[in-house]
């Protein structure tokens, strides 16, 4: 069973990415199913790291032309994205994490929440190129994220992308 373990307010950005990225090894570690994983990385996210008001993932729609909400923490979120849109369909269309300081400042930022100021949103692919989704943080804070955090969520997201390249264990057929 696994149990979180509280991380000290006095921690600096470091340490409280370190802390978390030690937790999460743990929390996924032998559990190879996308959702359940998804869940659980948005849970310890949203209550290990201070001043978020949202994150969760999106994920490739059935069209392939957007992006659907998957597991997330926080208030009810937009629930389709189009491709290019917004800070989402940026971190996809250039491939790199967007760091976005003040929203109000992004050309095209979709508010699923309006009280929302800052937001990163860290590109997923698989090794083989394919877009996986993207891992979507907001604050209530102008300026909360920074390259800390860029660096801190990036190592923390290819834990999750490593649990999807091992593929999960067959159960033997009934007999």
């Amino acid at each position: 069973m696994f149990t979180t373990t509280p991380i000290p307010a006095t921690a600096s950005k470091t340490e409280l990415y370190e802390e978390a990225a030690r937790q999460m090894r743990g929390l996924l570690r032998g559990e190879h199913n996308p959702v359940a994983n998804a869940a659980n990385f948005s849970a310890l996210v949203f209550h290990a790291l201070p001043d978020i008001s949202w994150c969760g993932f999106y994920f490739p729609d059935e069209t392939g032309d957007g992006l659907v909400v998957g597991p997330f923490q926080g208030k009810p979120a937009c629930v389709r994205l189009s491709h290019g849109k917004g800070v989402c369909g940026a971190a996809v269309t250039t491939r790199r994490t967007q760091v976005v300081p003040d929203v109000t400042t992004f050309p095209g930022h979709i508010y699923c929440d309006g009280a929302a100021r800052s937001e990163i949103v860290v590109p997923l692919f698989r090794t083989d190129g394919s877009l996986v989704g993207v891992w979507d943080v907001d604050s209530y804070s102008v300026g909360r994220f920074d390259e800390d955090d860029r660096i801190g969520m990036e190592a923390l997201c290819l834990q999750f992308i490593q649990t999807l390249a091992v593929p999960p264990r067959r159960q033997p057929a009934a007999s």
